[in-house]
């Protein structure tokens, strides 16, 4: 069953460090069998929804998302990113 990476950008604090970040994840994640699916700016916002930055992509299943997330070259990522950006990000089993 594929699986989903889902990624809101809380605050971007760095936009410097999120273009380095974005530099080596996008290989990375690629690399590892992901699929981008969305990335932007929403278009409308209901509910409690907030105008953020929002990355969806698609893994094979939860087990190749971890792995990706945990891989050597996303996690350099990670440290370019350092504080650049508040994220909450979550894998999530497609139904």
């Amino acid at each position: 069953m594929s699986a989903y990476w889902v990624s809101s950008y809380l605050e971007i604090t760095d936009e410097a460090k999120l273009r380095a970040y974005a530099d080596l994840a996008g290989p990375a994640i690629v690399s590892a069998g992901g699929r981008f699916l969305a990335r932007g700016l929403p278009e409308a916002t209901y509910e409690a929804g907030r105008a953020e930055r929002c990355v969806i992509i698609e893994f094979a299943d939860v087990a190749a998302a971890v792995a990706c997330h945990d891989s050597a070259a996303y996690q350099e990522a990670l440290s370019a990113l350092g504080d650049g950006a508040v994220r909450d990000l979550r894998i999530v089993p497609g139904a």
